[in-house]
């Protein structure tokens, strides 16, 4: 880094800091408000993108640097879109792009940007109401799909047949976060079934969850939905669930590609290929993003619990504190199996869960020790070295 240019900063969510940047401290974050920022801030023309007090204080030291506050509406390859009380600004993102997906700048974000013939982007406050799931691939890493959200919309299609398990993982990435889920049942106008009953079963499925049930294509639904989605929306989902017919339908234009589903087995292709925000009329953000193949959860304890509150629940009365819910005796969950309270198949899905949960921990917990065993075996041979040092000088 040129020495003339600010010292950059990185404080996003969970995870270390990467080697050569630092940490500033911050106040604990705070649901956001509708307070104004301070009165020398540029971002006043911010509020309507979910600016508030906490990220005013937060941003403090970067105004009396003259930098200016911006929140990133997309990241391509080093280069950002980010969205100024002034406008839209292309600023390069480089100095905050790592190896780790996690500790690179993303969709949502609050940025501290330089202006100038170049711009860019120099450092990130600290993120809250992160999605992330596991980074695909042998990485422990989590990939963060957005951040600082309010709202995470589980998008599910009407016309196709309907995944309990993809449901409870986009859940539980949306509990673990600390932010509110919401079941959009899309696609009304070409159910499958009648909507109302689907409605039902999936309400059943995600307990605790509200379950709104709209079509793009007429407008039903889309009033209502539109009246739930204050601050920041995420919506997450599979490819040909209609998240882009969706996004348009609230932003009241068509700012998304859209594409048709296969017929014959209702799966759709990519139309999204980045993840977007866009402000939408009235207040608040929406973001967009491609259709997810995989949904790998990276230590969701807390989402999990959530999502799996009646076995969590059925679990007090076990006979074991460790009970797996196998072949223990006295097991209250295998009892709720055979007596029909409970089915299988859900409990199969909780422990699949639950497992991939706990393994991603681990190897996150692996390469922590991993990196500090690294770093005293430096320091060793550093004192190593002093020694012998000293010992060539006497």
């Amino acid at each position: 880094m040129r020495n003339s240019a600010p010292r950059v900063k990185r404080v996003l969510g969970r995870g270390p800091i990467p080697k050569g940047l630092t940490m500033s401290s911050s106040p604990s974050s705070s649901s956001p408000s509708s307070s104004s920022p301070s009165p020398n801030s540029p971002a006043h023309g911010l509020a309507a993108l979910g600016w508030d007090d906490t990220l005013a204080e937060q941003f403090t030291e970067y105004e009396s640097r003259g930098l200016v506050a911006a929140r990133v509406a997309r990241v391509d390859r080093g280069r950002c879109h980010v969205l100024t009380a002034s406008g839209s600004v292309r600023a390069d993102s480089t100095a905050l792009t790592t190896s780790d997906p996690e500790h690179t700048v993303c969709t949502g974000d609050w940025a501290a940007l330089e202006l100038g013939p170049q711009p860019r982007v120099v450092a990130v406050l600290p993120r809250r109401g992160v999605i992330a799931r596991a980074s695909v691939g042998r990485t422990s890493h989590r990939q963060v799909l957005a951040a600082n959200v309010d709202t995470a919309c589980v998008v599910v299609s009407l016309a196709a047949p309907i995944k309990p398990g993809r449901i409870e993982r986009l859940l539980a990435l949306a509990w673990d976060a600390g932010t509110t889920p919401l079941i959009v049942l899309t696609k009304a106008d070409a159910a499958e079934c009648d909507p109302g009953t689907a409605a039902a079963e999936v309400s059943a499925l995600a307990i605790g969850v509200d379950v709104v049930t709209v079509s793009a294509r007429t407008g039903e639904g889309i009033d209502e939905l539109a009246r739930r989605l204050p601050g920041t929306t995420v919506l997450l989902g599979p490819s040909g669930a209609g998240k882009s017919s969706l996004t348009n339908a609230l932003l009241g234009e068509d700012r998304m590609d859209t594409n048709e589903v296969r017929a014959t087995d209702g799966k759709g292709r990519h139309t999204t290929v980045h993840r977007e925000l866009f402000p939408v009329p009235g207040g608040g953000v929406l973001i967009d993003t491609p259709g997810l193949r995989g949904i790998g959860v990276h230590d969701v304890g807390d989402g999990i619990e959530h999502v799996f509150g009646d076995i969590e629940e059925m679990a007090q009365g076990c006979g074991f504190r460790d009970c797996r819910h196998r072949s223990e005796p006295r097991c209250a969950v295998q009892d709720a199996v055979t007596d029909g309270r409970l089915d299988l198949e859900r409990l199969d899905r909780y422990r699949r869960m639950l497992r991939e949960s706990e393994w991603a921990a681990s190897r996150g917990d692996a390469r922590q020790a991993g990196k500090r065993t690294a770093a005293d075996k430096a320091i060793t041979r550093d004192i190593k070295a002093l020694y012998r040092l000293r010992g060539r000088r006497d």
